[in-house]
């Protein structure tokens, strides 16, 4: 049985005729009774009896008619289906995501993407930048919107958005102006998110300043956290300190403290796409 034996038994279903059927179907009249005859051999059972007025389905006929139409219907939700994902527009996409760039995923070119492709699903896997390289390398992860600083070799990315480094504290504790200072921060308790240290380290030796470190952790939610209960000064990221603090948020005056948030996928020459669509949603 194939899909045109099973649409030729729908078309002479439908005319009753194998004459009329033929006509619709482009062909001959022997070999769509040819046609026929061999599917119901296959089956096994008689689909068509013949009558005066032309052919009826017999009771398996009839039954056999329903899973036909069922059958042919799902071919070509299939075939449409197979199509959109080739072309692009169908399919599903595993994204790894830092708490801090959540915004990204809001954004308009993001938007006019899964109106544009309804049929697209997101599969979003939150957690740190490290733990996302890791699955993004193993092949777990689509594609992953990170921050910088990270190893960035074997990785096609795309820079998304830049932040300066943010003073966050409670100014019931402490008081610093706008523009902090390195020096500033060489005066008060520092909170810091553990991923940062290499590089906050290297800036305070520079300037031979040494700092003390009152907390260290592993998210910079909860070097804010702390910052907000009046432990110490949070260093992070200011995209990270607006979306979760509730207290005093302070741009640090030191450019080389910036970071990125940066789309990043693994380099393959047989990439989807879907996934090339998604890539060319975010602007530069």
């Amino acid at each position: 049985m194939n899909m045109k034996q099973i649409h030729y038994f729908l078309v002479v279903a439908s005319e009753h005729q194998i004459t009329s059927a033929a006509k619709l179907l482009y062909m001959e009249q022997p070999p769509l009774s040819y046609q026929i005859k061999q599917l119901e051999k296959e089956l096994g059972t008689k689909l068509f009896i013949r009558k005066p007025h032309g052919l009826e389905l017999t009771a398996a006929g009839e039954s056999f008619r329903h899973y036909a139409a069922k059958i042919e219907r799902l071919n070509l939700q299939a075939k449409e289906e197979l199509t959109r994902t080739n072309d692009g527009t169908m399919g599903s996409l595993k994204i790894g995501i830092i708490s801090s760039a959540a915004p990204q995923l809001n954004s308009p070119s993001i938007h006019q993407f899964t109106t544009y492709y309804p049929n697209v699903s997101f599969q979003v896997t939150d957690a740190n930048t490290f733990k996302l390289l890791k699955q993004l390398k193993n092949g777990l992860l689509d594609l992953a919107i990170i921050r910088t600083p990270f190893n960035q070799q074997g990785l096609n990315t795309k820079n998304l958005a830049s932040d300066q480094m943010t003073a966050v504290f409670n100014s019931k504790f402490y008081s610093l102006n706008e523009g902090v200072t390195l020096k500033e921060l060489s005066q008060v308790p520092l909170i810091i998110y553990r991923r940062f240290e290499s590089l906050l380290n290297d800036s305070f030796a520079r300037h031979g300043i040494r700092p003390f470190y009152a907390v260290k952790c592993d998210d910079a939610r909860t070097a804010i956290n702390w910052a907000d209960q009046g432990m110490g000064v949070a260093i992070v990221p200011e995209r990270v300190a607006h979306l979760y603090s509730k207290q005093t948020i302070k741009t640090i005056n030191y450019p080389a403290w910036q970071t990125k948030l940066v789309l990043a996928w693994s380099p393959n020459k047989n990439e989807s796409p879907l996934l090339k669509r998604f890539i060319a949603a975010f602007s530069d």
